[in-house]
């Protein structure tokens, strides 16, 4: 029995999941991409799973690089998320044009200051499944970030739109 695409993909929308902010720092330039494929895999060592687009940009430039950091966004962070999600976006350094942030002492890459919370990964393997890659990374750093805004309202991915999750 065959399960259609569309439907499995509405089913999984019910699924609420966090969003992220990914980004790599390649020696040229910075990328990054709203993510909400993260999930914890192990607390000892600490482990991470991030899966994306397997022909897409961030798949190409996580391997290359072997590092990410990831910014763990608050309900208010919605136009971040939208920046980062668009189609033929630019550089990361310019998506945060305005928005206080530094880079990871690990990574190097771009860490969202105002998130809820952040981590610097590092990738230990890389598995093809299905149309994604799946990364899992030793969390390698948890960057400071938020202190003031621990009681935020974390930002949700449901039914196809971004949500408070109180």
């Amino acid at each position: 029995m065959s399960v259609d695409g569309g439907a499995y993909l509405e089913a999984m929308a019910l699924l609420p999941t966090g969003v992220t902010v990914v980004t790599v720092a390649d020696g040229r330039d910075d990328i990054g991409a709203t993510v909400s494929a993260l999930v914890s895999v192990s607390a000892d060592p600490p482990v991470v799973m991030l899966s994306v687009a397997g022909d897409g940009y961030v798949a190409e430039v996580v391997e290359e690089v072997g590092a990410f950091a990831v910014s763990v966004l608050a309900a208010d962070q919605r136009a971040i998320a939208g920046r980062f999600s668009a189609e033929g976006r630019p550089s990361a350094r310019l998506l945060v044009s305005g928005v206080p942030h530094h880079r990871g002492e690990r990574t190097r890459a771009i860490v969202l200051d105002e998130a809820l919370s952040a981590l610097e990964c590092s990738v230990r393997q890389r598995v093809e499944v299905g149309d994604h890659v799946v990364f899992f990374a030793d969390v390698v750093g948890l960057p400071e970030v938020g202190a003031e805004r621990r009681s935020a309202a974390a930002m949700v991915r449901w039914d196809g739109r971004y949500h408070a999750l109180d």
